[in-house]
């Protein structure tokens, strides 16, 4: 029996190490202090952003402008704040530049989620993306 027990063990490690990790969306916004529209964003998106299927699709990290980690990797250093940048994986796949007001951040960011499929879950009703 003990045998068995370590066969399905090693069997179920075997198969968890063949699946591929599932990719990281994120929303990176690159704010820095003194920011009025980094401000204005906060106000108006902040507190109801992780709620949308947006937020879901692509959870929020915020970096600053002056101190950009190295685990992302961008197609330019952004100039402006706020930018938001949809990475994948931590590489950039688009950018918006500057907060545009609320009305057009989410028709912006729709259309950069288009085509990711943890967006295109999240609008089949499917939390597991």
């Amino acid at each position: 029996m003990r045998i068995l027990s370590l066969a399905c063990a090693a069997a179920m490690a075997l198969a968890a190490a063949t699946v591929p990790a599932r990719a990281d969306l994120r929303l990176l916004m690159v704010e820095q202090q003194g920011c009025a529209y980094c401000i204005m964003w906060e106000k108006q998106i902040g507190p109801i952003y992780p709620k949308t299927s947006e937020g879901r699709a692509a959870p929020l990290r915020k970096e600053s402008l002056r101190a950009l980690p190295d685990d992302i990797t961008l197609r330019s250093k952004p100039q402006f704040t706020p930018t938001f940048i949809l990475l994948r994986d931590g590489v950039e796949l688009r950018r918006i530049e500057g907060y545009p007001g609320e009305d057009f951040f989410w028709g912006l960011l729709g259309k950069m989620l288009e085509n990711q499929p943890e967006w295109t879950a999240q609008l089949n009703g499917d939390a597991e993306g």
